[in-house]
């Protein structure tokens, strides 16, 4: 406890040394500096190596699309109702079971109409779809 000089009165002082703890912050931020490296541990490994792929062209995915005034198409190709989709998608699975779809649908359009789609791709026997946006 701190006390004032004799020619004042004998209370308490009220006021916080700050000097020690300064020296203890200073201790402890050069502890953490000399420490920090030594915790950083790297596994050394040799990793195998390949040769550069490129991307098959050949197995492009399919373009569903829906805009805003409810038309399907399939690679640009118009389908006037779920049906005839459903059918043109199975024919095109049989061919290639690997099929990928990217969904293109219109920012306007109710998603109930969205959710049919999918159903039908789904129905269909699809089971790679994507979504396709734009960047704002």
């Amino acid at each position: 406890m701190a006390f004032k000089p004799q020619g004042e009165s004998a209370d308490a002082m009220s006021e916080i040394n700050v000097t020690p703890l300064v020296d203890v912050m200073l201790v402890l931020v050069i502890i953490l500096l000399v420490t920090a490296p030594l915790v950083t541990q790297s596994v050394h490994m040799k990793l195998p190596e390949t040769a550069e792929t490129t991307a098959d062209i050949d197995k492009q995915p399919f373009q569903l699309a829906i805009d805003a005034k409810n038309e399907i198409t399939l690679n640009k190709i118009p389908y006037a109702n779920l049906v005839d989709l459903e059918t043109t998608l199975k024919t095109e699975l049989a061919k290639n079971p690997d099929m990928e779809i990217h969904l293109h649908a219109d920012q306007s359009i109710v998603y109930g109409k969205v959710a049919e789609l999918m159903a039908t791709v789904q129905h269909a026997g699809i089971v790679k779809m994507a979504f396709v946006t734009t960047e704002q």
